[in-house]
């Protein structure tokens, strides 16, 4: 029997004390992305789960997109990916 290895560790420690593996991220085939899909991306990618390449290329998004996301977390925490809250997170 073969086991496939993902590279990378199989779980972080995020700094609320959760741990965060591979299999809590979202479907790689994702079309509805929710405020919680798009914080556990960007947790996995800020704390080293995966790669922004790696992430990009699984849920098709461009480098831009996860950037906006990622700042937006650093800026304003997770409620700033809620579509609705944009228009008040980017007047800021």
């Amino acid at each position: 029997m073969y086991i496939r290895r993902e590279k990378g560790p199989v779980y972080v420690v995020l700094p609320d004390g959760s741990k965060l593996t591979r299999s809590d991220l979202p479907p790689s085939n994702t079309k509805r992305w929710v405020a919680r899909r798009k914080a556990t991306v960007v947790a996995a990618v800020d704390s080293g789960l995966i790669e922004a390449s790696e992430a990009c290329s699984m849920y098709h998004l461009s480098n831009e997109e996860l950037d906006l996301w990622r700042g937006a977390v650093q800026k304003h925490g997770a409620a700033a990916l809620r579509v609705t809250a944009l228009q008040k997170y980017r007047q800021l």
